[in-house]
């Protein structure tokens, strides 16, 4: 798809709170539409207490815009789903800016209902809101095995590594969903799972680009009610295998987040560091791929795929999707969303 005369780039993210008295009001904009007791918001917004009430996922999201401002010769708006700036109100002010066309760039790598199709949502939901002086909005497609994606995870694993120590076991680690939920991801036709068998794809490449013989795919930060089934295993269950199994040392990489935010910073950096040293474990976190200035180039070379035509950039042939028009999907009957399930929010 090529999309000439393009006005501007969004960056649209999940957002995140700012400061304690942000926490209660966002986890009700992350869980509007679902039946969440108050006493798992309650919950969930202790976790932010510890941190003063501040995901770093919005400081995160700044700098990165300001690395794409630098080699970009576009304006780039940022607008949330959940938190200030709302994307709303970006759509709003890039149409009283006078931008008819923008490319949107959201920051998940991932195939899925959440991973995806929610950020289609959030465009259609804005440009109904701003009305018929919205611009056009371009959702660009997923990039989990794009090279300069694949090289920034691995350089953060071979860190990770070097600090860790001789034998140290590779994990990488992404959010959970429920089963369900991946089994809808993508296209039926094509088998769904599309999320899980991308993550696990882009694993092998970063393993692989690392020197790494061996590794890991787990995942983190499920909720909801125990008898639904979410991807497994967990973070810290695997932990505990790899202890029994002799393993002393871990580099555990977060490939599933582009930014640190509240569910890496907590479910990796305290409950998983905690786990670890309970078990006497060395436990080391690599960094996020969107810290590494790379990222910002990755950024560029899908907005040049639909300014000027230039070829993708990648290394699976798993399908990378989630193009589209004005909120429209990229393919009818793509990625559709599970039957919703109460549970605690997903954090910023």
């Amino acid at each position: 798809m090529t999309t000439p005369d393009v006005d501007a780039l969004l960056l649209l993210s999940f957002g995140g709170p700012e400061g304690q008295r942000d926490v209660r009001p966002f986890l009700e904009n992350v869980t509007r539409g679902r039946a969440v007791p108050p006493d798992r918001l309650d919950a969930v917004a202790e976790h932010y207490a510890h941190f003063g009430g501040v995901s770093p996922i919005n400081a995160r999201n700044r700098e990165l815009i300001d690395r794409i401002r630098a080699v970009l010769d576009l304006p780039v708006y940022f607008g949330n789903r959940n938190w200030h700036p709302m994307v709303e109100d970006t759509v709003a002010a890039m149409a009283a800016d006078g931008v008819r066309r923008a490319l949107v760039f959201p920051t998940s790598a991932w195939g899925g209902y959440s991973g995806c199709r929610q950020y289609h949502e959030d465009i259609r939901r804005a440009r109904a809101a701003v009305g018929a002086g919205a611009p056009e909005l371009v959702k660009l497609r997923q990039f989990f095995d794009h090279p300069l994606f694949v090289a920034a995870n691995a350089d953060a694993v071979r860190r990770a590594l070097g600090r860790a120590g001789p034998g140290a076991r590779v994990v990488f680690t992404a959010h959970s969903v429920p089963v369900a939920a991946d089994a809808a991801a993508g296209l039926i036709a094509e088998g769904g799972h599309r999320y899980s068998r991308q993550v696990i794809a882009a694993s092998r490449l970063v393993a692989a680009a690392a020197g790494v013989a061996g590794h890991d795919v787990v995942w983190q930060s499920r909720s909801g009610p125990p008898q639904v089934p979410w991807l497994e295993p967990d973070v810290l269950d695997h932990l505990e295998a790899l202890h029994v199994a002799g393993t002393t040392a871990v580099a555990l990489a977060p490939i599933g987040f582009v930014s640190d935010h509240l569910e890496v910073v907590w479910d990796l950096d305290v409950e998983a560091a905690g786990r670890a040293a309970e078990l006497g474990m060395t436990l080391v976190r690599a960094d996020t791929a969107g810290t590494d200035p790379r990222f910002a180039r990755l950024v560029v070379e899908l907005v040049d795929e639909h300014r000027c035509g230039t070829a993708p950039r990648r290394l699976s042939d798993l399908p990378a999707a989630g193009c589209g028009i004005d909120g429209a999907p990229c393919a009818v009957g793509c990625c559709e969303p599970a039957r919703r399930i109460s549970a605690a929010p997903r954090a910023g």
